[in-house]
């Protein structure tokens, strides 16, 4: 009985299948409690080229969802250990963990060098890093994300919508897991629904799952859906940049205080706070960036200010910096 025989015998993959998943390079983007059923499961099924980035290291408080490690894994690079992991589970096919975080400034090469990109990160401003690098390239993306007793997994972009075509305005909560708490069986749930959108994706089913959207409410144990092949694109957005790619001419608002961010984001940048947004010198020519520790902030106040801005506005995540 050879390693694949359980899943080629279905009709839906066979040995022409089994082959597509071998030639395949898949981009996995976060190596945290999504990443833990989706890793496993596409290098179990063979998926050829698995490349991992995350520049984060295994705490302890990781341990309860991320169930690719271990507690002597605990101060190690995730990237590493869940490449180790994955190769051990399926000697056949390359891993490559990469200890980076994810910016608009790498996140080009990453995605160039992918079939098939996941978004497993607990961050909103890598999503968006990702859809928009995504839509530019043509790359199919199957994003997902977790919070407290409920999550979602859709696939975009690769012809289908975008995630600013589904979500469009600022999220309403910058929480994440570190802040607002989640239940790993949860984080399980949705991550073997991404892997299983990645496969489907990879085989060619039909429906196809770009322009997919599933969402899960863990409490009542209930999962809908829906379809968004239609939606339109924005006409604008707000670009996510890394403050070393912020330019002399740019006017750069840190709108953290110094208790929060003693350095600022970038050198240059005037401490002005979201109360104080028309304290902002209404400088027509320069691009203004604004910059916070997730984005939330910075987008929020982009949306007041852009009525009145003509020029763009950008903004700069610093922990994603």
């Amino acid at each position: 009985m050879t390693r694949y025989a359980r899943q080629t015998l279905l009709p839906e993959v066979g040995a022409k299948g089994q082959a597509q998943m071998s030639s395949t390079r898949v981009l996995v983007v976060g190596a945290g409690g999504l990443a833990a059923s989706v890793l496993p499961l596409l290098a179990g099924a063979g998926v050829g080229r698995i490349t991992i980035v995350d520049g984060d290291i295994v705490d302890l408080s990781n341990l309860h969802r991320q169930t690719l490690f271990s507690e002597v894994d605990c101060g190690y690079p995730k990237s590493e250990i869940a490449a180790d992991r994955c190769r051990s589970l399926n000697s056949n096919i390359e891993v490559f963990g990469q200890k980076q975080t994810l910016t608009s400034e790498n996140v080009a090469t990453f995605v160039t060098q992918a079939d098939v990109v996941l978004d497993c990160a607990d961050s909103y401003a890598a999503s968006y890093i990702l859809s928009d690098t995504c839509l530019a390239q043509s790359k199919p993306l199957i994003s997902a994300s977790v919070l407290g007793l409920s999550g979602y997994v859709g696939g975009f972009c690769g012809g289908a919508p975008s995630l600013r075509a589904l979500f469009p305005d600022a999220p309403d909560s910058g929480a994440s897991c570190a802040t607002a708490g989640v239940l790993g069986p949860v984080v399980t749930t949705i991550g073997a629904m991404q892997a299983q959108m990645a496969m489907n994706l990879i085989l060619g089913l039909d429906p196809s799952p770009l322009g997919q959207m599933v969402q899960y409410d863990a409490r009542t144990l209930h999962s809908s859906g829906f379809r968004f092949d239609e939606a339109p694109e924005p006409d604008s957005c707000f670009r996510f940049l890394t403050a070393s790619q912020l330019i002399a001419n740019d006017q750069i608002v840190e709108l953290r205080g110094t208790d929060e961010a003693p350095t600022p984001a970038h050198p240059d940048a005037i401490r002005i706070s979201p109360e104080n947004l028309d304290k902002i010198d209404p400088n027509k020519g320069k691009r203004l960036a604004l910059c916070c520790a997730t984005g939330l902030r910075a987008w929020r106040a982009a949306e007041l200010l852009q009525p009145d801005w003509p020029g763009e506005i950008v903004l700069v995540a610093a922990s994603t910096s």
